[in-house]
């Protein structure tokens, strides 16, 4: 039961595993189950599960993130927060991965388009599982008096107990549904499509267009619209002050639903600008439209500053 616990969790279903682990600890630390045995079938169950997602991310690149970000309960932080640790913890990110919600399922994928290689992969894979189990199980063993006086009430009302835990998992899930789509419901707003953006890019004044992918996200898909500066989204605030209020600013990023575009057009909203949208689609729409791309360095996403589109 661990065993397949902890991969479908590690596989993306939402069951999970914490509870599980935090059992078996508990069990295993007065001799009822085999600590190691636990630990070793968790532990296989995470590379398991890391590995697929590994595989996948090597073998399809962006595709596999964007497939991901597309169908996560929590598309804020697989937009954002992924791809931002491993710009600031590099690979070593996989090390604490499993703590953090969201991040558990995407960084595997990641790791594999970046071309981390498999050997590295598998030892920081190993590392954070093994700590990510200890930890639960460790959490067992010190909680073990309270879990031993709440198993036999568990058992004695059987079925009842079966039912109540599958209802809190389907309000878990429900919950998480309803924050994706108030996250979504926050960034709707209208979107220019890339029709629109290319036509006012041929007249005077031209619209601001800012990429505000991560430059993990630059160096998976090493394309951008011409003229297009790179500012992250979560840089965007610092250079408020800077932007013109009568010119057309257009954010673009590759997420689902213009996530990141959007929540940059928000920002800049809120602080009075009216002229500012997401482009609809974002860089795979221009990009499919047969429309010009420039392509970047490779190896090196260039940040640039948006003091400078003022004055254009």
């Amino acid at each position: 039961m661990v065993f397949f616990n902890v991969l479908l969790d590690q596989l993306g279903l939402p069951v999970p595993a914490l509870p599980t682990l935090v059992i078996a600890g508990a069990l295993a630390s007065d001799g009822r189950l085999p600590a190691g045995g636990v630990c070793g079938l968790a532990l296989a169950a995470c590379l398991i599960g890391d590995g697929t997602w590994y595989i996948a991310g090597r073998a399809y690149g962006g595709r596999v993130m964007k497939l991901l970000c597309r169908i996560s309960l929590t598309p804020d932080i697989c937009v954002n927060q992924t791809q931002t640790s491993f710009e600031r913890w590099g690979d070593k990110a996989l090390m604490f991965a499993k703590f953090i919600p969201g991040l558990s399922l995407i960084a595997p994928p990641l790791a594999g388009a970046m071309r981390m290689s498999i050997v590295r992969f598998a030892a920081l894979s190993l590392l954070g599982s093994a700590a990510w189990v200890g930890v639960a199980m460790l959490a067992g063993m010190l909680l073990r008096h309270e879990i031993e006086q709440l198993l036999p009430q568990l058992v004695g009302i059987g079925g009842a107990a079966l039912l109540l835990l599958m209802v809190l998992l389907a309000i878990y899930v429900a919950f998480k549904w309803w924050e994706r789509r108030r996250f979504y419901s926050a960034l709707d707003m209208a979107r220019i499509s890339v029709d629109e953006l290319y036509t006012s890019m041929q007249g005077e004044p031209r619209p601001i267009v800012v990429d505000v992918r991560s430059s993990t996200a630059q160096e998976l898909q090493q394309q951008r619209i011409p003229g297009a500066l790179h500012v992250p989204v979560q840089d965007v605030g610092r250079h408020v002050g800077a932007l013109p209020r009568d010119r057309e600013i257009v954010f673009y990023c590759t997420c689902p639903n213009e996530a990141s575009a959007a929540q940059a057009a928000r920002l800049l909203m809120n602080h009075g600008f009216r002229r500012v949208r997401p482009l609809h689609g974002g860089l795979d729409a221009w990009i499919a439209a047969g429309y010009a791309v420039e392509e970047m360095p490779q190896g090196a996403a260039t940040r640039a500053s948006l003091a400078p589109a003022a004055t254009r």
